[in-house]
């Protein structure tokens, strides 16, 4: 599994997928100063919790969607619900 601090490492400069990823997620889950006390970009330059969480979470979706073998259990879900 990938850590965040390997992430940290190199820059997410360099993934601009990821990045883009982590700001959607950062975004929807934090609407508001109600929710986390920065914007994104604040957030990435401090590594607050909040963009280490949306990091963590743009991980987990893109190895869910370049998975084989869990993309059509994500599709079946979505069938049934």
């Amino acid at each position: 599994m990938q850590r965040f601090d390997i992430i940290g490492s190199f820059g997410m400069e360099h993934d601009l997928q990821l990045r883009a990823a982590a700001r959607a997620i950062y975004d929807a889950c934090y609407p508001s100063e109600e929710w986390a006390p920065f914007g994104f970009d604040e957030a990435e330059r401090f590594r607050t919790i909040h963009y280490r969480q949306a990091v963590g979470a743009a991980l987990q979706a893109r190895r869910a969607l370049h998975d084989r073998a869990v993309q059509p259990s994500l599709f079946a879900e979505q069938v049934h619900a």
